[in-house]
């Protein structure tokens, strides 16, 4: 095998552990296929990582996260840690961790799968051909502005963003739609927030710099309610980090599983890709969890990080064949199911069919 990266593995709480196994599997079957190896680094992060070490993100996991070609990541957080001290939280130490790595861009995509297409709680023909991303700004923004507290009895956000964080999130969002159909909404609040009226001029002067592709603006609550009315409007989405938190998760039920999508987080330094579900502690250890959106999440760091779009497109293929031919996990099981299989069952059966891939 003449091509190797170092990809970092951080299987966090809950049913993080089985759903990596399962991607791992996937990898290393589209790795033997298409002739390249990974190595795998394990790291902790979140519950784990305070349980053995006291803090949720240990300076180890950071250093081992910027040595290597890209992050495979799990889930975090749990009740047992709720009760945490804030900076002692499962989801504290994420929040450090993207900021560590420089991830300012959240590339979630929303596909409806055509076997599935019960699964969703809206009508099959508003969602059927749905295949949108969204692009979310993810590490400025409210969450992260200056100033902010509690004093007294009164509480404060502040929502800044300066040209050059906008400038660059644009670019991210209009180079991922040259490559699909060369449409970009860019999602604000303009007419009542002045940091979305600079967000609005800065996007239209990069889309200068991309001729081929369709720019239009939309208001957040136009927005929210358009996803539900005519989702197959949607190519790429622009947003900031609040408005792209909310839409993204609105976006992730058009396919009725959120077991079923995958996210990626890059910048400028190490990608972090992850299933956008949570940690889903009630369900650890049964063997009943969808692994399909870490599994995607894999594909996805092919793809992103490591330029395999072969290899990516394999194990994209490998997913809809498994699902055309009836398998579920128990989530989906309702929905026209040939054979309910457990998570490890779902990894093997997908990592099987690579073998017949011929992309």
């Amino acid at each position: 095998m003449n091509r190797s990266y170092k990809i970092t593995v951080i299987r966090g709480d809950g049913i993080g552990q089985e759903i990596i196994d399962e991607a791992i599997k996937v990898l290393d079957a589209v790795g033997h296929l298409k002739n390249f190896e990974l190595q795998y680094e394990d790291a902790l992060m979140g519950g784990a990582a305070y349980d053995v070490e006291g803090v949720p993100l240990p300076k180890s996991t950071v250093e081992k996260a910027l040595n290597s070609d890209a992050v495979l990541f799990g889930a975090i957080g749990g009740e047992q840690w709720d009760s945490l001290p804030r900076e002692l939280r499962p989801e504290t130490g994420l929040l450090e961790f993207r900021k560590a790595l420089g991830v300012y861009a959240n590339i979630r995509p929303a596909k409806v799968y055509d076997e599935l297409i019960n699964a969703s709680s809206l009508k099959p023909e508003i969602i059927k051909g749905v295949d949108l991303v969204v692009v979310r700004e993810l590490i400025g923004g409210i969450y992260f502005g200056e100033p902010k507290g509690r004093e007294g009895n009164r509480a404060f956000n502040t929502m800044v963003y300066s040209e050059e964080e906008i400038r660059r999130i644009a670019h991210t969002a209009f180079k991922i739609a040259m490559k699909r159909d060369k449409q970009v909404c860019s999602v604000d609040k303009a007419n009542v927030l002045d940091v979305s009226q600079l967000w609005r001029e800065v996007v239209a002067d990069v889309a200068k710099e991309y001729p081929e592709v369709s720019l239009s603006n939309m208001y957040v609550d136009n927005a929210a309610m358009q996803l539900i009315r005519d989702p197959k409007q949607f190519d790429v989405i622009l947003t900031n980090n609040i408005f792209g938190d909310i839409l993204s998760d609105e976006a992730s039920m058009l396919s009725g599983s959120i077991g079923l999508l995958p996210s990626a987080s890059i910048g400028d330094k190490v990608g972090l890709y992850e299933p956008i579900h949570g940690s889903a502690p009630d369900i650890a250890g049964k063997g009943i969890a969808n692994p399909i959106a870490t599994i995607a999440s894999a594909s996805m760091m092919l793809r992103y990080a490591l330029g395999e779009n072969e290899a990516a497109e394999c194990i994209d293929w490998a997913i809809s064949q498994a699902l055309k031919d009836g398998y579920r996990t128990k989530d989906l099981s309702q929905y026209d199911a040939k054979e309910i299989c457990s998570t490890s069952e779902m990894g093997s059966i997908i990592a099987n069919y690579i073998g017949n891939c011929k992309k």
